[in-house]
């Protein structure tokens, strides 16, 4: 479900996918559970987002004297760049100010502020977000969103799947704390897996096994997804809107939170050949690779707590890792690369994309070893 609604959405150039307030709502409360004031005197920057379809801003503005903010910034890509809004329609805030202007709306971008009580109402909120014209269409490679991103202290979006990687190597390029929603699948790319190999950015709280469900400015698109598959794990309606559901969403960011220090529990190499749960282990023990000197452990809970070598795991691993408890080795294209000279099977002499179990070639896989206590 989850790869075929992204890789159409991306095939047809519709992958902007706008988040449901309580995903981000969610999201966020972990991180202050862990530390409350995570976002005390901090710019939030929101690169990808109009109030017109994105919860962020309103989620942020709402809560602007809440988190002790110092700053809001959002900003949008003009409408012209976006093939599938064939007629703009202006917004509310454009209709109430004088100095809306539709022809040149299509040609800018648009940029959001909250920083202080513009309604004299005695609170910081939504209602005081001013708007201006961006003097570009808001791409956020252009040298005015740049300056923006550098006065931030925090970067929070959406960003467009085809996008991701130039879109992470550019908030990376400025070292600024972040929070991104991805799809699991850049996990694996090599622009990507080194930060999470060097514990650089991690998987946020939500866990890739929750479905959420995003609403997109695409009518067509989700009018036919919604028209060709029954309601439920595809689709959802969600305040009378087709939302698309994609299973391997995540987020990915640098914030410190709870979850990722709570170490897995685990149980032995001879407890889980006498008591795991799964058919594959119990038993039967651990298959070693064809071609790398490692053991597969195809689920995350069946991780051996005594072994000292290297263990291939699925990428969901990610959910559950913790850097006090696991060292990750690297991933399958770090074998294929040369990267891991060590962990060639000096007797393989065929393929090393991947793992190889009698000859058969395996999903990705994650290499990592126990720490040692």
């Amino acid at each position: 479900m989850a790869n075929s609604n992204l890789t159409n959405a991306k095939n047809a150039k519709n992958d902007e996918f706008y988040t449901q307030y309580q995903d981000i709502e969610k999201e966020i409360n972990a991180y202050l559970e862990y530390n409350p004031n995570v976002f005390k005197g901090k710019t939030i920057l929101l690169p990808c987002d109009d109030p017109e379809w994105s919860n962020f801003t309103k989620y942020f503005a709402q809560n602007f004297e809440r988190f002790g903010l110092k700053k809001l910034i959002s900003t949008s890509y003009a409408p012209e760049s976006k093939n599938y809004k064939a007629v703009y329609q202006p917004s509310l805030f454009e209709l109430k100010d004088p100095k809306f202007d539709q022809t040149k709306t299509v040609k800018n971008g648009k940029i959001f502020i909250l920083k202080n009580d513009k309604t004299g109402d005695g609170k910081i909120d939504v209602n005081d977000l001013e708007w201006h014209y961006l003097e570009g269409d808001g791409d956020f490679k252009s040298k005015e969103i740049k300056q923006l991103r550098d006065e931030a202290d925090l970067i929070i979006t959406n960003p467009p799947f085809s996008l991701f990687r130039e879109f992470l190597a550019w908030i990376v390029e400025a070292d600024k704390q972040f929070m991104l929603i991805s799809s699991m699948n850049a996990i694996t790319y090599k622009e990507v897996f080194p930060l999470i190999k060097n514990d650089k950015m991690w998987m946020g709280v939500k866990s890739t096994s929750q479905a959420m469900y995003f609403k997109t400015s695409n009518k067509e698109y989700a009018l036919r997804v919604s028209n060709e598959r029954p309601e439920g794990s595809w689709w959802r309606k969600i305040d009378g809107e087709v939302c698309i559901g994609i299973n391997n969403s995540c987020w990915l960011t640098n914030l410190d939170h709870g979850r990722r220090h709570q170490p897995l529990p685990l149980m032995t190499m001879d407890d889980n050949l006498k008591y795991s749960k799964h058919k594959e282990i119990n038993g039967k023990g651990y298959v070693k690779y064809d071609n790398y000197n490692a053991i597969e452990v195809p689920f995350t809970d069946a991780i051996p707590s005594d072994f000292d070598g290297v263990m291939g795991v699925p990428i969901s691993f990610l959910d559950k890792y913790s850097p006090e408890q696991f060292e990750i080795v690297g991933i399958d294209t770090d074998v294929k690369d040369g990267k891991l000279p060590d962990l060639v099977n000096k007797e393989w002499h065929d393929k090393l994309d991947r793992g190889y179990i009698n000859g058969n070639r395996i999903y990705s896989r994650i290499l990592i070893r126990n720490k040692k206590r």
